[in-house]
């Protein structure tokens, strides 16, 4: 307890230095240096040599009185002070590029990178679309997309923006609903000629499925949901979703897809039709401090409205030909 009540101490203590005292040169040296991770990095990025970057560096533990960065082997890890003000040192940066870019005469100008989170199914099927028209409107933005389904990797700084299906809960992050999607559950139509149309919950457990693990969520998920379904159900499974959909389209079993992923691909056929489809929630989420960039903001905002329109109407439910 009194570690973190010295941080806390150690903070406010920083917090209280007046914002002339602190050289941007250096505050943009300790910001490379934590985003980077290594001194040798955020020099190559800052077109400084190493000694000089480090003397920065230096200077801002010695001004603010703290010790901002551990040496381990060849990485610098942040101290628990220097995570806590490395979330001001980002805001005071983004504000800053604000300024340059308004001095300059480039205030409308979007540029710099932005790592997007999402699942696999998301990032192969609804984010290129997205990101085709986001490209169009920023091109200066390079986005980086990553398949993840934790929240914890906007944490721990892994991702910018997360496309996720809960509503974060943690105080640091900021989320907003997008919209609601159904999901139901589809075979190949190749699978239906050999096996029928199962219809009904009571149906489904005489059928093999294609999903996640023989035991744990998955099934316990497919339980939950009405469908009586056992670990011996499970003909084939993998833990990737797209490869769980690339089993279905194969004709390995009855698989679970968002509705308007399955309705772009001609030869899956709905089934289980009497079961309700799952419902589910779309947010955007990131970080509090993050929000205050302006590239982020962007394409955050452009992630809302294009996510909120990425949609198609279900086709209508028929057996295979």
């Amino acid at each position: 307890m009194r570690h973190w009540i010295d941080i806390a101490e150690n903070c406010r203590h920083v917090m209280q230095i007046r914002m002339d005292r602190l050289d941007w040169n250096q505050l943009k040296a300790f910001l490379e240096t934590a985003e980077t991770g290594s001194l040798s990095a955020a020099a190559r990025k800052l077109g400084l040599s190493q000694p000089t970057l480090s003397r920065q560096v230096a200077a801002v533990e010695k001004q603010l009185g703290v010790t901002l960065f551990e040496r381990v082997g060849r990485t610098m890890v942040l101290t628990d002070t220097g995570t806590v003000l490395l979330e001001h040192a980002r805001v005071m940066g983004a504000a800053a590029e604000d300024l340059d870019m308004a001095a300059t005469g480039r205030s409308q100008a979007v540029e710099g990178g932005v790592c997007i989170s999402a699942s696999d199914v998301v990032a192969a099927y609804l984010l290129p679309g997205v990101l085709s028209r986001l490209r169009r409107q920023a091109p200066g933005i390079v986005v980086e997309v990553v398949t993840s389904d934790a929240l914890s990797d906007l944490r721990r700084r892994e991702a910018d923006i997360a496309v996720r299906h809960v509503r974060p809960e943690q105080p640091d992050l900021i989320g907003r609903w997008i919209r609601d999607a159904d999901a139901g559950f589809y075979a190949s139509r190749a699978w239906v000629r050999r096996h029928g149309h199962p219809r009904t919950a009571e149906e489904a457990a005489r059928h093999g499925f294609v999903g996640g693990a023989r035991s744990g969520p998955y099934l316990d998920y497919l339980r939950r949901h009405g469908l009586p379904i056992v670990a011996a159900n499970l003909s084939c499974h993998a833990e990737n979703s797209l490869t769980n959909w690339a089993l279905v389209q194969a004709g390995l079993g009855i698989g679970a897809m968002m509705d308007e992923v399955a309705n772009r691909v001609p030869d899956v056929v709905r089934v289980l039709d009497e079961v309700p489809p799952v419902r589910f929630p779309f947010w955007l989420v990131t970080h509090r401090e993050l929000r205050t960039a302006r590239r982020i903001r962007v394409v955050f905002d452009a992630l809302a409205v294009a996510l909120g329109e990425e949609r198609e109407p279900a086709r209508p439910t028929r057996a295979a030909r």
